[in-house]
């Protein structure tokens, strides 16, 4: 299968006080058309930044280097109307919270009928007609009503759900899912996700997922990428992700999540606090914090390994196969000899 998006050693540096700093380092990565792609991580890893700059949304004073191509083209090289026609009717992004990008003082329809007016030079109607068709497609009753409506006079599940129609409106074929269920209650969750799902097998999109939540991207997401620190530090297929980490941060991540039928009296935690890329050591980033860290992790930044069909960045994973997963908390070593 042809890749639709790929991002070849992508580095990114954010002026900050004046000065660059890297927020990420050499990522790279490819998805499928029609695939979803998960991307976890602790705060600070690079997760928003990464769809961020698919998108071309980027502050100003940026600095790229490295390259994402779309369907073969190079998204940095696309000049005003190509880009518009990428952002329109390419790709389209779903972000966290609704509110922060709904206009308060526009009605529900007036949101959705923008682009169909303006990208598709759509009679207002017609575009009324077809706002209506996306909202009861997105489960909203009633929708005549609904765009007469505010942002405010929605609950957040709902307008949720107004955003997930505004982003298919176009049919595009790639969606940017930056956290779309963080501020919503967990039945709400689920059904926003099975909208979700279900629209994205009935026009055929790939999707590039944002989540904190493991079993989430384990359960959305075909394969998923887990960064640090502005880096890629594994990939692989999700169900494998749970069950055969192939880096210590990634099972780390895995034993702290909790589960409903195992009883602990404490969670394991990550020693340290997360390390952004401009903040990280040479050699691995993670050293710092990984209980299983020696010389040879802090000589150099290690590469990204090939293990049968995933990727992981550490060194020592040929040794530590299937000790990752353990009882005990996964921490930094402290005076103790690291585990051989």
């Amino acid at each position: 299968m042809n890749a639709l998006l790929e991002v070849e050693d992508l580095t990114v540096e954010l002026p900050v006080a004046g000065e660059p700093r890297t927020v990420l380092r050499d990522v790279s990565f490819s998805l499928d058309r029609g695939s979803t792609l998960g991307l976890v991580g602790e705060s600070g890893s690079g997760k928003s930044m990464t769809v961020r700059t698919v998108a071309r949304l980027l502050p100003e004073g940026a600095r790229v280097r490295g390259g994402v191509r779309f369907d073969g083209a190079g998204v940095f090289g696309l000049r005003a109307e190509a880009l518009r026609s990428y952002r329109a009717k390419d790709v389209a992004m779903i972000f966290q919270d609704a509110r922060a990008h709904t206009n308060p003082v526009r009605t529900i329809g007036d949101f959705l009928t923008e682009a169909l007016r303006i990208n598709d030079r759509m009679p207002k109607p017609a575009a009324l007609r077809r706002a209506q068709e996306l909202l009861a497609e997105v489960g909203i009753g009633d929708p005549e009503r609904r765009l007469r409506q505010f942002p405010h006079e929605l609950s957040g599940g709902l307008l949720q759900r107004v955003m997930i129609a505004a982003a298919v409106a176009a049919r595009p074929r790639l969606i940017l899912a930056d956290e779309p269920t963080t501020a919503l209650d967990v039945t709400t969750q689920a059904e926003v996700i099975s909208i979700l799902r279900r629209m994205q097998r009935e026009y055929g999109m790939a999707m590039l997922f944002i989540t904190h939540d493991l079993e989430l991207a384990g359960a959305v997401c075909d394969e998923t990428i887990v960064l640090y620190a502005g880096q890629v530090m594994e990939r692989q297929k999700s169900a494998r992700l749970h069950e055969d980490p192939l880096h210590p941060y990634t099972a780390a991540l895995v034993q702290a999540r909790p589960e409903i039928g195992r009883r602990v009296e404490r969670l394991p935690a990550i020693a340290g606090h997360p390390t952004t890329a401009y903040e990280a050591p040479d050699g691995c980033a993670f050293a710092p914090r990984c209980h299983f860290a020696e010389d040879a992790c802090r000589a150099g930044v290690p590469p990204l390994l090939r293990i049968d069909a995933a990727q992981t960045r550490c060194v020592r994973m040929p040794g530590l196969r299937g000790r990752l997963v353990q009882a005990e908390p996964v921490g930094a070593a402290t005076n103790e000899e690291s585990p051989r």
